[in-house]
């Protein structure tokens, strides 16, 4: 029953001090960053994360300004994440006033977006025309839900400066696929939407423990890699990731038929 803990916890130890060593980036060249961009085109969204430190040590500029500049040059649509974790633990939520508290970028981004999904935990901020018309907002990572749609629309996901791959996707597989160690928990709360209305909901999410089960990133990436389902882009310590979410799903989804740990060990 618990033969996979010692795996999962070297595993997630592992992580934790590849999380504590710093990393250095140095100068990139503007144009060559272009040329990766470039290679991705033919997508009119994309769902970022983005590590700005890294892309100001790479540019030596405005990072958010630059970036910004950049995405909006190759998409039509960029989503961002907006994602809200104390909603947990506060049971409140506007979506006017409740800044996002992942990451720099998302929180500078958010004076920006134009729609914002109606998710307490989970939103997904957007400057474009992209939306997720008729989803399930109540539950988050349902296969009816946003992800669903990221998954079925074949949505590119990119990370630029990030320390490693980055991917809310792996939260909607998880669910969708029902690995073993991640439970659906309902969240009771009042959240104020878009209309000014404000109404009690349940929200429905993930919970897991995160310590013990901790992504193993690196041997995702390498598997990933290896299958050609993943670009990796590595400009002089810049990490620029890209996927999309529908290959993402159909190559990983065997291999947690397989080993419902796979993720995790």
């Amino acid at each position: 029953m618990v033969t996979h803990i010692p795996r999962t916890f070297l595993s997630s130890f592992e992580h934790w001090l590849i999380k504590q060593r710093s990393r250095s980036v140095g100068s990139v060249d503007e144009t060559l960053f272009d040329e990766v961009l470039a290679q991705y085109d033919t997508h009119n969204e994309a769902f970022v994360h983005i590590g700005l430190s890294d892309i100001k040590s790479a540019f030596e500029t405005g990072p958010y300004e630059f970036i910004r500049r950049k995405l909006n040059k190759h998409f039509s649509s960029i989503l961002v994440p907006g994602f809200t974790q104390s909603f947990r633990e506060t049971g409140r939520y506007h979506a006017e006033e409740t800044k996002p508290e992942l990451g720099a970028f998302s929180g500078l981004f958010f004076e920006d977006a134009e729609y914002r999904t109606p998710d307490p935990l989970h939103s997904v901020l957007v400057d474009g025309k992209y939306r997720f018309e008729g989803c399930n907002f109540r539950n988050t990572f349902a296969e009816d839900g946003c992800y669903g749609q990221l998954e079925s629309d074949n949505v590119l996901y990119l990370n630029v400066g990030t320390q490693w791959l980055v991917s809310t996707q792996l939260h909607y597989i998880e669910q969708v696929l029902d690995v073993p160690y991640v439970s659906v928990v309902d969240i009771e709360g009042t959240a104020t939407f878009d209309d000014g209305k404000t109404r009690q909901i349940v929200q429905r999410n993930y919970d897991k423990n995160k310590w013990l089960y901790f992504w193993n990133r690196k041997k995702i990436v390498r598997d990933v890699l290896e299958a050609g389902v993943l670009d990796h882009h590595r400009l002089n310590g810049l990490n620029v990731y890209a996927f999309n979410a529908g290959d993402f799903r159909r190559w990983i989804e065997p291999k947690i038929e397989v080993d419902p740990y796979y993720l995790v060990q």
